[in-house]
């Protein structure tokens, strides 16, 4: 028998034993008076920006403006506009000009100031990583206590990939130092409808 084979067989032999997932009761798990406040705090904490908006519509102009002004900007949210389908099967080089990137999310979490994205909402799933400036929008009746909620409300194996998001890009090295935008967005503004 190889080196190879003998290891494989080690490993199969000392697997651990297989229990089951635990329940988790929903009536004991933490409840926040005001979610949208909540959400708010910690994500501007750990460096996002959120605002409350009335409508949708009101980022229209914004998005008109961004693109008028010669940098690349994409549109994944159909309210808003034309969607920019064609960068569906650009590469990371072809993406990697994107200045600021208009997506909608499923679902966001106050304990922690995430927000759930489908691969879909995306476009492609490299652009609210490669873009500068991440704009998402979620509604204010989307936005739950914890993560144990939100994976109640999202089906993870609706598509190939999602991810939750929770502000912009950010990396500290042993010396302490802060560095936002490093593997991501320099800025994540999320806008809650009302």
């Amino acid at each position: 028998m190889s080196a190879r084979e003998n290891i494989l067989n080690a490993i199969a032999r000392n697997q651990p034993e297989l229990i089951d997932v635990p329940v988790i009761d929903q009536n004991v798990i933490i409840r926040y008076e005001d979610k949208y406040a909540q959400f708010k705090a910690v994500l501007e904490s750990i460096g996002g920006q959120t605002e409350l908006i009335s409508d949708v519509a009101i980022l229209k102009k914004q998005l008109i403006a961004d693109k008028q002004s010669g940098d690349f900007v994409v549109n994944a949210i159909a309210e808003l506009g034309d969607i920019d389908n064609q960068i569906a099967e650009f590469t990371a080089f072809e993406l990697e000009k994107i200045e600021k990137a208009y997506i909608k999310g499923t679902v966001g979490v106050a304990e922690n100031g995430a927000v759930w994205v489908f691969e879909s909402q995306m476009i492609n799933r490299l652009v609210p990583f490669i873009c500068q400036h991440l704009i998402v929008v979620i509604a204010k009746k989307d936005i739950v206590d914890t993560l144990h909620q939100a994976y109640d409300k999202i089906d993870v194996s609706r598509e190939g990939f999602g991810v939750f998001i929770a502000g912009p890009s950010k990396t500290a090295d042993i010396e302490q130092s802060l560095v936002i935008g490093a593997h991501g967005a320099r800025s994540a503004k999320i806008y809650v409808i009302e």
